[in-house]
């Protein structure tokens, strides 16, 4: 898929973007080299692969370094919610905005 011109200059109308030809013909050959290249990785043939979870998986195994899930400050959320005007169950009540 090659973009013309026309096209650069229909999608900086839509951006409301104002180019130059300059910057036309520049955006032009940037977007084009963007679509080649990904014309290039969709005819690679991909069908047998499995997909990795990380990109270091295809040299060995990857073992996730998280950690614990802890909490790490004290729960102080009725001591937050005293100034709230409203509060239900632990949640702060606000007005509804939206119709």
């Amino acid at each position: 898929m090659a973009l013309t011109s026309q096209d650069i200059a229909r999608i900086a109308q839509l951006a409301q973007l104002d180019l130059t030809s300059a910057e036309s013909a520049r955006m032009l050959t940037q977007l084009n080299g963007f679509f080649d290249i990904v014309e290039k990785m969709r005819a690679v043939d991909t069908t047998q692969l499995a997909p990795l979870t990380h990109p270091v998986a295809a040299i060995g195994e990857v073992a996730l370094r998280l950690r614990e899930d802890v909490a790490s400050e004290p729960d102080q959320r009725a001591a937050n919610q005293r100034s709230a005007p409203a509060v239900e169950r632990g949640l702060f009540l606000v007005p509804k905005v939206i119709e």
